[in-house]
């Protein structure tokens, strides 16, 4: 579905990218993960469309992603960037409506019958009762959801999360991405997303792409990349690893200097 060829790309005069190749198929969940500074959030923004590389290209469905037009390619994909939305004066529904606008007609109506998409996009989220309540009314958590809710409005096929759970609180991490999985799993969606949390990444992910020194240092499942030499060679840490109790899936445990 998403090819990745070749990409190189400077920051500040710094190259952060570095001949980066990879493929996302359709269906699954992948976590970008590395260290801090190797780029991972900048390559997010060239597969959104949003950033264009010095160099290499980005297909999706075959076709260079910058020769989308915004509207239609807003129609395949939909981009939670860091952070979230703001607390911005409008009503919760107003702002899950406006994961709407790439279906609306120049005269500014919907193509589509909207109403009950924005209605099912709430209710998946919990968010029936704050439907009216402003947005700087919210809590950090609550404007996630909403932000996720504003994404499920937009129906895109791939789904683009830069550190989606990042000043949440580990409740409302594990319910953000339980919600993200299950609409992915209704929706046999492809969801690529930039995980600082190694542990949720490997509960959550399908698959992982490793970013250092501007590459990919590793790709595959969480039981192939999350090995204790892997994690020392990018993190420069030492870490112990065990398996789930429940999933079975690798869990990185921090081991301190003196051990």
């Amino acid at each position: 579905m998403i090819e990745v060829n070749e990409i190189n790309q400077n920051v500040q005069g710094r190259q952060v990218l570095n001949q980066l190749s990879c493929s996302f198929g359709k269906g699954r969940i992948y976590g970008i993960i590395g260290p801090n500074g190797v780029g991972k959030s900048t390559f997010l923004d060239i597969l959104s469309g949003v950033e264009k590389p010095a160099q290499g290209k980005v297909l999706l469905d075959g076709k260079d992603i910058f020769t989308y037009p915004r509207k239609q390619l807003a129609r395949k994909m939909a981009v939670l960037q860091q952070g979230g939305l703001p607390p911005v004066g409008f009503s919760v529904r107003e702002v899950v409506g406006m994961g709407r606008y790439p279906f609306q007609s120049w005269l500014g109506g919907d193509i589509l019958e909207s109403e009950s998409i924005i209605d099912t996009a709430i209710q998946s989220m919990g968010l029936k009762e704050l439907t009216h309540r402003k947005m700087d009314q919210l809590s950090g958590g609550e404007r996630q959801r909403v932000a996720l809710a504003k994404l499920m409005a937009q129906e895109p096929s791939v789904i683009l999360l830069d550190e989606p759970t990042t000043y949440l609180d580990i409740g409302y991490q594990v319910q953000l991405l339980d919600k993200v999985r299950a609409w992915q799993r209704e929706r046999d969606l492809t969801v690529i997303a930039v995980l600082h949390d190694l542990n949720l990444a490997s509960l959550y992910c399908d698959e992982l792409v490793v970013l250092h020194q501007g590459t990919v240092a590793a790709a595959g499942t969480p039981q192939e990349v999350l090995t204790a030499e892997l994690i020392e060679q990018v993190y420069e840490t030492k870490i112990s690893v065990s398996a789930h109790p429940l999933t079975g899936s690798p869990q990185i445990m921090l081991q301190p200097s003196e051990y």
